[in-house]
């Protein structure tokens, strides 16, 4: 159930802590996802990722390629909701070398089948900047549909820029 035909996903453990560290101060990878954008010291991420790891409401798993067992990504379900069946997926691919091809499709049909299938979700949310239009055009073509737009609630490039938020429904993956 954890791996696909491109990748394979593991849990996110505390050792992770320099390989996210790397994505987490890549403002190229971080600019498109990252709410606050800032430069954070090792231990700042190693507090992070031990705060994460810990957290009974978050499952949080590294995105392993297959062919070459490196390390891209990461995708996870945060703010578990578990008596109204909801949780949010975030997703960072962070090997830049990796966009493009799929990575990001394959970790979240993964995630979907996990939470729908054997966490017994009803609804997976999630937050994409207007400005990332492949990311929406990949959550569209996932299921997400369109539920708002938090109005100019980033600043970022010089601009203000919409936050929309989109979720898919169990029977609406499951059809």
């Amino acid at each position: 159930m954890f791996e696909n035909e491109t990748i394979k996903l593991r849990k996110f453990t505390t050792k992770d802590y320099t390989t996210y560290h790397d994505w987490q101060n890549d403002m190229e990878v971080m600019k498109s996802t990252n709410l606050h954008l800032d430069v954070h010291t090792l231990e700042e991420t190693e507090q992070f990722v031990t705060t994460i790891v810990s957290q009974s409401n978050a499952k949080a798993y590294m995105i392993v390629h297959k062919e070459t067992e490196r390390l891209v990504g990461i995708v996870s379900l945060i703010n578990m909701d578990y008596k109204n069946r909801s949780a949010e997926c975030i997703i960072d691919i962070g090997a830049k070398d990796m966009w493009g091809k799929g990575i990001g499709s394959s970790a979240i049909s993964l995630i979907l089948e996990f939470a729908f299938l054997e966490l017994n979700l009803h609804r997976v949310y999630l937050q994409v900047f207007s400005f990332n239009k492949k990311a929406i055009k990949l959550y569209e073509k996932m299921g997400f549909t369109h539920e708002g737009n938090q109005r100019q609630a980033l600043y970022r490039m010089g601009t203000w820029h919409d936050i929309i938020m989109m979720s898919i429904l169990e029977n609406e993956y499951i059809s």
